[in-house]
């Protein structure tokens, strides 16, 4: 068994670190929207291990309900991007044809519009929340999903075993589930980490201005841009949350690094 590479175990271990504080937000008794008279009190204080806010809430359960909240998130937005994305990838690789280059020209002009632009547009239409910012994240995600697949399917679908599975008179829903989707998974599973990255990223940029979640629900851009405005009289509230953020996303930007190098049939043998 080759050795795990450094960048898959940091990765791992900081997404470890991620779930147990969903788990501690889960089972601490603080209530995270809970007002306290210590207002803006310094980290280690009594009751309050990172502080309070500008209100008096604990920053602690907050970080961690943050937490909670990103990674609810980015599961399901990555679902909607992997789900589709494969869907599509799959179709375009695997057919062919004008069908190929119309979902081409399709996921090219989906990729032009960024998160925050589909969030817009679709806090436009319905209203601003964490389902917008699930759907916008979601959508914008598609067509990396669809150009692995598609890339994967182009490789694979070319094989002699393959041919000889069409020549046994296979079908092709068959043939793509029990030959052509294992082998595209390892490149998926990669960029759905990355995804999750991006993800957690684009949510709390969309909670800053306002278009994700929506308040008292704690969110660690939420949290961001409630401390803005009184920065200068203690910087805690922007430091824990902002690092909170910083470790989310390199934990899985190392895990998706780690992945695609372990994955890697090049690199088997170093």
């Amino acid at each position: 068994m080759p050795k795990l590479p450094l960048s898959l175990r940091l990765g791992a271990f900081l997404i470890l670190c991620l779930l147990l504080m969903v788990l501690a937000s889960a089972l601490s008794p603080t209530d995270p929207n809970a007002t306290t008279p210590s207002r803006l009190a310094p980290p280690l204080t009594q009751g309050h291990p990172l502080g309070t806010d500008i209100l008096g809430r604990d920053t602690l359960a907050r970080v961690l309900a943050g937490a909670q909240n990103a990674l609810y998130v980015g599961l399901i937005a990555v679902g909607i991007g992997l789900s589709l994305g494969l869907f599509l990838g799959v179709l375009a690789g695997y057919v062919g044809g004008w069908l190929d280059q119309v979902l081409s020209v399709f996921l090219e002009a989906l990729y032009a519009l960024p998160a925050l632009l589909l969030a817009l547009l679709l806090a436009a239409i319905f209203q601003p929340g964490v389902t917008t910012s699930m759907v916008a994240i979601g959508l914008a995600a598609v067509p990396a999903f669809a150009r692995v697949a598609r890339a994967g399917v182009l490789s694979v679908k070319a094989l002699p075993y393959i041919e000889a599975a069409r020549a046994l008179g296979m079908g092709h829903g068959r043939i793509m589930l029990r030959h052509v989707l294992p082998n595209i998974l390892g490149p998926l599973v990669v960029q759905a980490s990355l995804a999750f990255a991006v993800a957690i990223l684009a949510e709390a940029a969309l909670s800053y201005l306002g278009l994700g979640t929506q308040p008292p629900n704690p969110s660690w851009g939420r949290m961001l841009r409630e401390a803005q405005s009184y920065q200068e009289l203690t910087p805690y509230p922007v430091v824990f949350p902002g690092l909170a953020i910083g470790l989310a996303v390199l934990g899985f930007n190392l895990l998706g690094d780690g992945l695609r190098d372990y994955l890697d049939p090049r690199k088997k043998g170093q």
